[in-house]
């Protein structure tokens, strides 16, 4: 077995090409939505538990500065799919989110109008699945899409099989069946969404099972767990607030930040049994490879396509010490679980390089033997010679997010080269430098000490933007700094009192939720 698996490796990197005598492998990419990089055990979590995940990066390679493209979903999702960082693609928010005087309609006063952005998933792209489509697989998606209506779905874009995606960001009836989800059929009342779309995955791989047909498959598994509305059953809620109370309940939970609370701590116990079911579902798939004899000839991805929602949405999580979270400028937004596992390569291996979602598209085209296609994802690199323990060139990664978001963070554009990272804010055109090797928590900004370096690395970002016709805001002639103060005040005043009710109130012996899915009926709780 051990010398299958080498030839197996061997055929993958070589020169990036098969032999004749090597099957093209399998891919498998399992993509969580709002998965904190501190969301893990493996990664740290003394609350969370993901055996299921933890095995992935365990027997592959962990990039401890993978990104995702976006600290929001729909961009990162775009990035993944083309190759392309957000600005170039023009999916620079999720899709759905108002802009321009349409975010006037939130009511929360601010300095500038958020930039227009593309709706949907430019079909003149070559996607990913395309390419692989070309390159003889059978590609299968399911979960969630959130990349346009329809006309812009999975289906449209190079998936054969469609189960559950279309224009939604979240579950729209919960996590529980019935679904209300026109691409995915109600199951009994009370079956999990994630293990549904685990069985079938699993259903997929057992009907193309490349062993059997020759052909190679690219499933994507796309998660809509961890996204709220955050739901679990009652076993697991009690098995993580007992954990709580073992762990030690802090007195606050929250810190209010620049527009909203942030969390501070990780002790959610319905979060924590959302976590588990995702796992329970992966872990699933996982052994059906394993028994269907395709694990010594597939590839497993996992990653998430923005940070753990430590403010706004459902307030879920905390991602210190990384600070803030989805939809913010600072490292908890962008920085992802990122794992590749390769057949009999890497087991345990460990790699610093700053990487980000774009590069899954050429380092996928690769591993499976066919033409890399620059002209397409012209913002990716091939991340196997990182697997085969080489380096890749130094380049600049860059995120543009000129919006405000749900989650509080800042219109801003950021860039990383090597150790640093420089973010660029458009309400007032200030910068702050970090670098992350010396300081992951970005506690100290070095701007003023550092000026020419800020002078270049804005050059550099700009010259980017500009080449590429990026986005950007706009100030808002009916601005009031009255307003938005107020509405300040009131997210401290009120907002953040009720937070924390809220979380005392999820550790509560007495706790229900009073809705259909604390009954639900889960087989692996």
């Amino acid at each position: 077995m051990k010398k299958a698996l080498l030839l197996v490796a061997a055929g993958i990197l070589s020169c990036g090409l098969f032999s004749q005598q090597v099957k093209k492998p399998n891919v498998l990419f399992i993509l969580a939505d709002d998965f904190g990089y501190y969301d893990m055990s493996c990664m740290g979590s003394k609350f969370y538990e993901t055996p299921n995940i933890d095995g992935i990066a365990n027997q592959g390679m962990i990039f401890t500065n993978g990104y995702a493209a976006c600290a929001v979903c729909s961009p990162s999702r775009a990035s993944i799919m083309t190759g392309k960082f957000t600005a170039r693609h023009g999916v620079t928010d999720w899709i759905g989110a108002p802009s321009g005087e349409a975010w006037r309609n939130m009511k929360r006063h601010n300095k500038l109008l958020p930039a227009s952005y593309v709706h949907d998933l430019p079909s003149q792209f070559v996607t990913l699945p395309e390419a692989l489509k070309e390159g003889g697989y059978k590609t299968f998606f399911a979960g969630k899409w959130h990349l346009g209506g329809k006309g812009s779905w999975p289906e449209d874009h190079g998936f054969d099989i469609n189960k559950g995606g279309y224009h939604a960001g979240h579950p729209a009836n919960g996590y529980f069946s019935p679904y209300k989800n026109p691409n995915l059929k109600d199951g009994q009342d009370g079956e999990n969404l994630s293990i549904r779309l685990a069985d079938e995955t699993i259903s997929f791989l057992k009907e193309n099972n490349s062993n059997e047909t020759g052909q190679p498959v690219f499933a994507f598994l796309s998660f809509y767990a961890v996204h709220g509305p955050i739901q679990t059953t009652q076993n697991k809620w009690n098995k993580y607030r007992l954990k709580a109370e073992k762990n030690g309940l802090k007195n606050k939970g929250f810190e209010m930040g620049h527009f909203l609370p942030t969390r501070q701590v990780q002790d959610n116990p319905v979060y924590a049994g959302l976590v588990e079911s995702m796992d329970d579902a992966i872990g699933k798939v996982v052994s059906a490879l394993e028994n269907l004899g395709l694990d010594d000839n597939t590839i497993i991805i996992f990653t998430s396509d923005n940070g753990g929602v430590s403010s706004g949405d459902a307030f879920s999580t905390s991602n210190l010490p990384l600070k803030g979270g989805k939809g913010s400028q600072f490292e908890g937004g962008t920085r992802e679980p990122f794992f590749i596992k390769v057949p009999g390569l890497n087991a345990g291996q460990v790699s610093d390089t700053p990487v980000m979602g774009s590069d899954f598209y050429p380092t996928i085209l690769e591993l499976a033997g066919l033409d890399l296609r620059p002209e397409e994802h012209s913002d990716g690199l091939s991340l196997v010679p990182l697997l085969q323990g080489k380096s890749i060139e130094k380049r600049p990664l860059v995120w543009h997010y000129p919006h405000y978001g749900n989650q509080g963070g800042e219109p801003s554009s950021i860039i990383r080269i090597g150790t640093w990272k420089l973010i660029h804010y458009y309400e007032d055109g200030h910068k702050e430098l970090f670098n992350l090797v010396d300081d992951s928590e970005e506690m100290n900004d070095l701007a003023e000490e550092y000026p020419e370096l800020v002078g270049e690395l804005s050059d550099k970002l700009f010259e980017y933007l500009d080449n590429v016709g990026a986005i950007y805001p706009r100030k808002d002639p009916e601005y009031s700094e009255f307003l938005e103060q107020k509405y300040l005040e009131n997210v401290k005043n009120n907002l953040l009192p009720r937070l924390e009710k809220k979380r005392l109130e999820y550790l509560s012996k007495d706790f229900n939720p009073g809705n259909n899915w604390w009954g639900s009926i889960v087989t692996h709780d």
